[in-house]
């Protein structure tokens, strides 16, 4: 399928691993040059990437950097991912709202809401000049906040709503808006011991693989298997593409099947 995006230029946040990584990967297999922005810039970022911005996105001037930089290394602003989010493991709290603190709520949502919207905001004026299209990156904890660190299903309900928002004021402009919500993923997040998927083991007593092999039973997935960055990566391409030009502010879930009502 040709999906008309060569020669296109592309924003990624929270690109070094993951589904980020995913995204830049399968964008710079289309011919789209790459801006991929993360805390740490891994090899294999740099592989892919047209360029490469390290940086701390859960800050404003952090986030503005980002934009500033692919303009002058690229030239201009096609599609923006917002893909950012999650966070430090050790701010992720599987607890009760009063088990976190008022500065891990701030971090949560300075990262998984505001971020995506301080890109934004400094993306805008290219991405409106060049008639371009965004996808944010939210979960399925949106709508089903159960099983989620504390702030994290917050804040991705807020970008869901940021994304509808954007895509009423930006369609008539001719950008086109639209939301991703995944389930587990087999990305660090949950795969790596040391981050999110290696605490909810501990909490539940019971050793990391186990928890992964179980995951699919345990939560319903009708699939019978978590998703894969790559199938993520690929629907976010359709979407920035010319395929999907009559997409607009669809919020789309990828997560073999857990959710059982829309």
């Amino acid at each position: 399928m040709e999906l008309g995006i060569n020669g296109k230029t592309a924003v990624v946040t929270g690109a070094s691993r993951g589904i980020g990584l995913a995204i830049a990967e399968t964008l710079a297999a289309e011919g789209v040059r790459v801006v991929g922005a993360a805390r740490t810039i891994t090899p294999e970022l740099e592989k892919v990437a047209a360029a490469t911005v390290a940086v701390d996105l859960s800050t404003r001037d952090g986030a503005v950097a980002v934009v500033e930089q692919a303009v002058a290394e690229v030239g201009g602003i096609d599609f923006l991912v917002n893909n950012v989010g999650a966070g430090d493991p050790d701010g992720m709290s599987l607890g009760g709202v009063l088990d976190v603190s008022d500065e891990q709520w701030q971090a949560t949502f300075a990262l998984n809401l505001f971020s995506p919207v301080w890109t934004t905001r400094a993306a805008l004026p290219s991405i409106v000049a060049r008639k371009g299209a965004i996808v944010n990156i939210s979960s399925i904890n949106s709508r089903v906040p159960t099983g989620s660190p504390v702030g994290y299903a917050e804040a991705k309900a807020a970008l869901t709503q940021f994304g509808k928002r954007l895509s009423e004021e930006l369609g008539p402009q001719g950008v086109r808006v639209n939301t991703v919500s995944p389930g587990v993923v087999a990305s660090p997040l949950w795969t790596d011991p040391n981050r999110f998927g290696g605490k909810v083991a501990e909490a539940f007593g019971v050793a990391h693989e186990d928890l992964l092999a179980n995951i699919p039973a345990q939560f319903g997935v009708a699939s019978g298997r978590i998703t894969e960055p790559a199938e993520v990566a690929d629907l976010v391409v359709f979407l920035l593409s010319a395929r999907a030009a009559n997409i607009h502010g669809a919020d789309l879930v990828i997560d073999g099947g857990t959710l059982k009502a829309a």
